[in-house]
């Protein structure tokens, strides 16, 4: 069922309204004001179905995800946090300060698998049409952005032969033994000491003694793989239920260290092996993601995770075109640095590389150079945000997370700028009741 309208309850009468407590200048109690909060009711009414328990409130749902990602909280923080925090309840829709948790914080989770990221677009494209509101971004920004790719580490450990084999080993036992399957040797406690005589002698230097431990491991999940394979050939339920186990086991059997789309993980194989030449972190594992900025403010109007590992310059079409869906402006001027040489956008007129000199004018050139401010950006969405580590599960976790690392940035930027605004108008006031001998004098907001 939809979302269940809020109603004040008898008590609530006796109450003082939050609105009648709360700054009004608070920057938080602003950007409520600014976002369009009845269109999620009208677009994400689809996703819900007629009969059922009644839904949470929609806006009590994207509050929670914005404050989430706009100041990196898990959905356990988030939530015991509006608890205490009036600014974060007024947000979300709440008229009176609220003393239990607004929701389950697992709710957070069934929420964005209900509307996948298809829905959670529209987060991102309220946040757009908030900051053009408050006069963040400027509605000419929009026909000149910045484009970069980056990675987006998933939260799996570093992967290792002796760790797959071993997970594996041990996943396919669990398994087998909670469908009441016999097997002729389980290799737990060998697999296990094999392991960890690989590390040994890995740290060791002694290879050949190590890959011969690694063979005996990759021989141990074999011998398991082949036996559960052999019992559940018969059984339709069985072999239904073993096969994504067991084709995932196939797949880190057979490749070899050259092989393509190779498996990382278990839980997450979706992951890929991305190599950015960073010299402090040669190779990241997660997924990667196009985001395009604005060049002036850095606001962002697209975020998408990309399957695989893509060549940059084929992915530029895609990003521009969820620019367009998200603003209904297509960019004049993009600018991208030399990793899009021999792109797949069709209006190569439009689109300027880094180190380029033919046709270029002034305004252009000067842009042009604005557009490593993207990277600072890049790197403020993974350390104030929640792009540098990834937590959500499958490709569609990972899409899911990219857009709302994008819109909790926007968040921020929209925050500074009521936050600056305020402290003008402060400054302002203070300016035109001062003597006149300090009138001129330039103000300074570290002494406001």
């Amino acid at each position: 069922m939809g979302p269940k309208p809020t109603v004040a309850s008898s008590g609530d009468l006796y109450r003082s309204r939050l609105d009648q407590i709360l700054d009004h200048r608070h920057e938080l109690f602003r950007l409520a004001g600014l976002i369009d909060w009845d269109r999620f009711d009208h677009e994400f009414g689809r996703f819900y179905r007629p009969l059922g328990r009644p839904a949470k409130p929609t806006r009590l749902m994207v509050g929670l995800s914005y404050l989430q990602h706009t100041f990196n909280l898990s959905d356990e923080a988030v939530v015991q946090r509006w608890i205490e925090n009036p600014y974060y309840q007024w947000f979300c829709g709440c008229e009176y300060f609220q003393h239990e948790l607004p929701c389950d914080p697992s709710s957070l989770t069934r929420w964005r698998k209900r509307l996948g990221p298809d829905g959670l677009e529209r987060l991102l494209a309220a946040t757009i049409q908030a900051g053009l509101e408050s006069g963040a971004v400027r509605s000419s920004s929009l026909e000149r952005i910045s484009v970069d790719t980056t990675v987006q580490p998933k939260a799996i450990t570093y992967p290792t032969d002796a760790k797959l084999y071993l997970k594996a080993l041990q996943a396919l036992v669990r398994q087998a033994k909670r469908h009441g399957l016999t097997l002729r040797q389980a290799h737990t406690r060998l697999a296990k000491r094999a392991a960890v005589q690989v590390g040994r002698y890995a740290h060791a230097r002694q290879m050949r003694r190590m890959r011969r431990e690694l063979k005996r491991l990759k021989t141990y999940l074999g011998r398991v793989y082949r036996d559960v394979a052999r019992k559940v050939t018969g059984d339709e339920v069985l072999s239904r239920r073993f096969a994504p186990l067991l084709g995932l086991i196939e797949r880190l059997l057979t490749q070899e260290r050259t092989s393509k789309n190779k498996l990382y993980s278990l839980h997450a194989p979706e992951v890929v092996c991305i190599a950015k030449g960073k010299a402090h972190r040669p190779y990241e594992f997660g997924s990667k993601v196009a985001l395009a900025v604005t060049n002036r403010e850095g606001f962002v109007l697209a975020s998408k995770a990309l399957e695989g590992n893509p060549y940059d310059g084929h992915t530029l079409t895609t990003t521009i075109d969820q620019v367009v869906a998200m603003t209904g402006v297509e960019p004049e001027r993009t600018y991208v640095d030399q990793g899009y040489r021999g792109h797949d956008y069709a209006k190569t007129d439009r689109v300027f590389i880094t180190r380029q000199r033919r046709g270029l004018t002034p305004t252009i050139r000067r842009e042009l150079r604005r557009r490593s401010a993207i990277e600072p950006m890049i790197g403020h969405m993974k350390a104030d945000g929640r792009l540098g580590r990834n937590h959500l599960l499958g490709a569609a976790g990972d899409a899911i997370n990219a857009l709302l690392v994008a819109a909790g940035h926007n968040l921020r930027l929209i925050l500074n700028w009521l936050r600056l605004l305020v402290a003008w108008f402060l400054a302002a006031l203070m300016g035109s009741s001062a003597p006149s001998d300090t009138a001129h004098e330039p103000w300074n907001p570290m002494a406001a």
